[in-house]
């Protein structure tokens, strides 16, 4: 059962969404208490799986994926072990960034990037040539408009 969130707990993790480095000693004084019990706040929230890591974010154009590609999956099975496969394929697959399985006419649908276009085609043989898909349509990202890995807390804390 998760724990119940006070204020200070929605600063904190507002604050860390913001800046994942900030230190205990500047995120206390954000916050409005001292160093320890903040401390021990952000330890029982990751306890608790409201945080769940740290990471950087990285331009993926400057490091050289100038193709981002959404596909869409269908599968010729819905079977739990058919869906788990699936899952566990694209696990495997480095061009997968993102896997979501949605409900109506599409089963999966991939976050994929890639360096060009051949790589991200020869990708594709790959991914249909997979158990169980019936067929793959993909969409080639021409521009993002919005991206906030963000939770949008506000909402949250104006409950």
């Amino acid at each position: 059962m998760p724990k119940s969130l006070d204020d200070i707990d929605l600063k904190i993790l507002s604050e860390i969404q913001a800046d994942g480095r900030i230190t205990n000693v500047e995120l206390a004084k954000r916050v409005g208490i001292s160093p320890p019990p903040c401390l021990r706040r952000v330890r029982t929230l990751e306890e608790a799986g409201y945080i769940q890591g740290y990471r950087g974010l990285l331009d993926p154009r400057l490091l050289g994926f100038d193709v981002t590609v959404f596909a869409s999956v269908h599968l010729s099975s819905q079977a739990d072990a058919d869906l788990k496969a699936f899952e566990d394929f694209v696990r495997k697959e480095p061009l997968v960034r993102e896997c979501w399985m949605l409900s109506g006419e599409i089963d999966f649908i991939l976050k994929c990037v890639a360096p060009d276009m051949a790589t991200f085609q020869d990708f594709v043989g790959h991914l249909t040539a997979a158990p169980h898909v019936r067929n793959v349509r993909t969409s080639l990202v021409l521009q993002n408009s919005k991206y906030a890995a963000a939770v949008p807390l506000e909402l949250r804390a104006a409950d």
